[in-house]
């Protein structure tokens, strides 16, 4: 296996070349360039509300990121310095944008949009004092496989929900 050129930030951490994604219609797509490995979570009020729990994502340059579909991206203004966008489609939360300041030139793209992620790491947390107590699984909980999901919830007819 070919080993993937190094690729490094200002600060010197390690990015990966290239991301895809997709909400969860397809209606809007994106392929991000010079990813770090690194990700946040984010456990402040609006997020929690936003994503139904902590946001998590990774910051994207906007020059590094092509999307295709932006006719299906809605925006809204959640605070006077930052914005949160949405497919107007399937309701997937796509992406947190400061609108001023020093990170305004990116976007924080919810990992769970990406195709691959096996490579990034929860580096940073923001709001902890906001941090719940339903984060912290229970050693003791059932913990159940894609078929194991699929055998129970999906007509065996239709198999695996989209």
């Amino acid at each position: 296996m070919a080993q993937r050129p190094l690729l490094l930030d200002v600060m010197g951490n390690e990015m990966t070349a290239v991301k895809t994604g997709k909400c969860m219609c397809g209606a809007v797509t994106f392929t991000a360039h010079k990813v770090e490995p690194n990700f946040g979570a984010c456990h402040c009020d609006m997020c929690r509300r936003w994503s139904g729990g902590r946001w998590m994502g990774v910051h994207i340059e906007k020059s590094d990121l092509e999307v295709s579909g932006e006719d299906a991206i809605t925006t809204f203004k959640s605070s006077d310095w930052a914005e949160r966008a949405f497919c107007n489609k399937c309701g997937s939360n796509l992406w947190y944008r400061q609108t001023e300041g020093p990170y305004a030139s990116g976007v924080s793209i919810g990992i769970g949009l990406l195709d691959q992620t096996d490579d990034l790491k929860l580096a940073r947390e923001y709001f902890v004092d906001n941090q719940t107590g339903a984060y912290a699984f229970p050693e003791d909980r059932i913990q159940m496989t894609k078929a194991e999901v699929i055998a129970m919830f999906a007509p065996s007819e239709q198999g695996e929900p989209q």
